[in-house]
C-alpha cells in the first residue's frame, strides 16, 4: 500500500471515531447511553439499522458468492421488505407504549421471567459467536491478502470498536454507523465504475451483462422446489421471512436501533428505509461481483485466490505437479477468452447461431478451468489437510489490490474495516445492554443507582468486546463468511421469534407453555441441523412453527392436567 492509500485508510477510520464520541459525549444516565435520550432522527436510524446487518463479510464475501455462483444469492432477501413492515407496524409501538431498553423485557410483560431470560440468553449466545465472528472475518483475509500480522489486525480493529462503543453507547454506534455507510456505498460505486472501465474497449456495460448472463451469473430467480438448493424464490420468500423477522423485530442488536428514536414515527420511516433500499443495495453488491467475475475472463484470474498458500505450494515438493496445472489453467485461459471476443461480436451482430455456438465453447472452457481449479485444491490438500480450499472470499480484495489505483485501495479498505466496525459496534452495545438490563439489573442487582448501571453497562460492553476479540483470536475460518453468519443465524432466529409471535398475537398460551417448547424446539433444530441436507434459510420456519406448535399441545395438556 502506498503512502496515499494509508493515509486514506487511517484518516477515514479515526475522523469518523472521533467525530462519533465528539458527537454523542456526556452519557450522564442510562436512558441516554443506551437509547441514545431518544433523540435519534429517522435519516440516522435507517443508516444504522442498514449499517449493523451490513458487516465487512457482506462487502468482501457477497461480491465473491456472486463470482462463484451468480447472483442468485439475492433471493435470501425477498422476505425482507415484508418483514420489515410487519415490525414497523406492530413491534414498533408495543415496544415504544412500554418504554423498553431491550425485546426481551417485553417477554416479561407478557410470560414471565424464565421466559424473558431464555429468550435473552438464546440472543447472546447467537449474538456472541456472530460478534466474534464479524471481527475475525475481515482481519484473517485483509492478513492474509496483505500480510499483516492476523494478531495484530484483530487487535486494531476490535479495540478501535471497543473504545468508542463503551464510551459513546448507542448515540456513539448510531452516529457513526451513519459515517461508516456513506464511506462504502462511496467505496462500492467507484470500485464499480472503476470495473467498467477496465472492461476492453469493445465490450460495453450490456456486452457484459450479456457475456455474464451467457455464463450462468445473472440467474435472479429461481422457481426451483428442490429443499436442498439454498437459494431459490420459496426459500427467500419463506425462510428469509422469517429470518427478517426475527432479526428486524427481536434482535436487541437491531432492537436497540430504532428504540433511540425521536418517536414511533422516526423509528418507521428508519425502518422503511431498509425495506426500500435492502435488497437493492444487496443487488447492487452482487453486480460488483459478477462485474469482477466479467473483468476476470479477460484478464487472466489467479488459479486459485489465497496467494500466500499457493506461494506455499510452489516452494514445496508439489513445484512441478502446480507448474504444470498453472501451464493448463493459462492455456485453457487464452483459448476462453478468444471464444468470449468472439461471442461478443456475435452478440453485437446478433448472430444467434455463432451466439450459441460460441456459448457452448464458452462454457466447456469454463468447465475445464473449474476442474483444474478442482485438482489444485487437490493438491493444496495432499500438502497441507488444515488449509480452507473455498477462496470466494478472497476475489473481491484481490481485485482491490492488484488492479485499484492509488487511493482507491486506502478507500476500498476503509470500506472493509468501517463495514467490520459498523456491525460488530451494533452486536457489543445490544450485548452489553441485554446482559446489564435482562440480567444484571433484573436478576443480579435490583436496587442501585443509575450511575451504578451506567457503569455496568459500560464494563458489560467491554467484556462483551474483549470476549468477541477473544473468539476471533482463536476462530478458524469456514465455508463463505455471508453464509456462515447467516446460517448461525438461522439456527436461533426461529425459536426467538416463535415466542415473540406468540407473544403479540396468541394470547391465551401462557409462559410455562412457550418456555418448555422454546427449549425443546432449540434442540430440535441443532439436531436437524446436524443431520438433514436442507437449505438452512428453511430452519427458520421450522424453529419459529416448532414453538408455536409446541406452545399450543403444551398449553392444552397443562389445561387438561389441571381440568382433570
Amino acid at each position: 500500500m502506498s503512502v496515499l492509500d494509508w493515509t486514506v485508510l487511517l484518516g477515514t477510520l479515526f475522523l469518523i471515531v472521533v467525530y462519533g464520541l465528539w458527537k454523542s459525549r456526556g452519557s450522564k444516565n442510562i436512558s441516554q447511553y443506551l437509547k441514545g435520550d431518544n433523540s435519534l432522527k429517522w435519516g440516522t436510524i435507517g443508516l444504522s439499522v442498514m449499517a449493523t446487518q451490513a458487516s465487512a463479510i457482506t462487502f468482501l464475501s457477497t461480491p465473491g458468492q456472486a463470482y462463484e455462483s451468480g447472483m442468485a444469492f439475492v433471493q435470501n432477501y425477498f422476505g425482507l421488505p415484508i418483514a420489515i413492515i410487519i415490525v414497523a407496524a406492530i413491534f414498533v409501538p408495543i415496544y415504544y407504549k412500554l418504554n423498553v431498553y431491550t425485546a426481551y423485557e417485553f417477554l416479561e410483560q407478557r410470560f414471565d421471567l424464565k421466559t424473558r431470560l431464555l429468550g435473552a440468553f438464546l440472543f447472546l449466545i447467537q449474538r456472541g459467536l456472530a460478534a466474534g465472528i464479524t471481527i475475525y472475518a475481515p482481519a484473517i483475509i485483509l492478513s492474509t491478502m496483505l500480510h499483516w500480522d492476523l494478531t495484530y489486525t484483530i487487535l486494531f480493529t476490535g479495540i478501535l470498536v471497543v473504545l468508542y462503543t463503551v464510551s459513546g453507547g448507542t448515540k456513539a454506534v448510531s452516529i457513526t454507523q451513519k459515517y461508516q455507510m456513506a464511506v462504502i456505498m462511496l467505496g462500492m460505486f467507484r470500485a464499480f465504475f472503476i470495473i467498467i472501465s477496465y472492461l476492453p474497449e469493445n465490450v460495453s456495460f450490456i456486452n457484459a451483462l450479456h457475456v455474464a448472463g451467457k455464463m450462468d451469473k445473472l440467474d435472479v430467480v429461481d422457481f426451483s422446489f428442490d429443499p436442498e438448493k439454498r437459494y431459490t424464490i420459496w426459500t427467500g420468500l419463506t425462510g428469509g421471512f422469517f429470518l427478517a423477522l426475527s432479526y428486524f423485530g427481536a434482535d436487541q442488536s437491531q432492537v436497540q436501533r430504532y428504540v433511540g428514536a425521536k418517536s414511533v414515527a422516526e423509528s418507521r420511516l428508519g425502518l422503511i428505509f431498509n425495506a426500500l433500499f435492502k435488497v437493492p443495495m444487496q443487488f447492487f453488491i452482487l453486480l460488483v461481483g459478477v462485474m469482477v467475475f466479467v473483468f476476470y475472463q479477460f484478464e487472466e484470474p489467479p488459479v486459485f485466490f489465497k496467494s500466500v498458500e499457493m506461494e506455499q505450494l510452489r516452494a514445496s515438493e508439489y513445484r512441478a505437479d502446480i507448474q504444470a496445472l498453472e501451464d493448463q489453467y493459462s492455456a485453457n485461459f487464452e483459448e476462453k477468452k478468444t471464444n468470449i471476443v468472439n461471442l461478443v461480436d456475435a452478440l453485437n451482430e446478433n448472430d444467434e447461431q455463432q451466439i450459441a455456438t460460441y456459448t457452448d465453447q464458452v462454457k466447456q472452457h469454463k468447465a475445464s478451468e473449474q476442474k483444474i481449479r478442482q485438482e489444485v485444491k487437490g493438491l493444496l490438500k495432499e500438502y497441507d489437510e488444515s488449509i480452507e480450499t473455498k477462496d470466494s472470499d478472497y476475489v473481491f480484495l484481490t481485485f482491490i489490490t492488484n488492479y485499484l489505483p492509488e487511493g482507491v485501495v486506502g478507500l476500498l479498505l476503509a470500506v472493509i474495516f468501517s463495514a467490520a466496525m459498523s456491525s460488530s459496534s451494533g452486536e457489543l452495545n445490544a450485548l452489553g445492554s441485554t446482559a446489564s438490563i435482562d440480567f444484571y439489573k433484573r436478576v443480579f442487582k435490583k436496587e442501585a443507582s443509575d450511575k451504578h448501571y451506567l457503569i455496568a453497562s459500560k464494563l458489560l460492553t467491554a467484556f462483551w468486546g474483549i470476549l468477541a476479540v477473544g473468539f476471533a483470536l482463536f476462530a478458524s475460518l469456514v465455508e463463505n463468511l455471508i453464509e456462515a453468519v447467516n446460517i448461525l443465524g438461522s439456527i436461533f432466529y426461529g425459536v426467538i421469534l416463535g415466542m415473540f409471535l406468540i407473544a403479540f398475537f396468541i394470547k391465551y398460551i401462557k409462559g410455562n407453555a412457550v418456555f418448555y417448547a422454546a427449549i425443546i424446539s432449540q434442540i430440535t433444530v441443532i439436531f436437524l441441523f446436524k443431520t438433514l441436507s436442507i437449505s438452512y434459510l428453511w430452519y427458520n420456519v421450522i424453529g419459529c412453527v416448532l414453538v408455536v406448535v409446541l406452545s399450543h399441545l403444551i398449553h392444552s395438556t397443562l389445561n387438561f392436567n389441571k381440568s382433570k
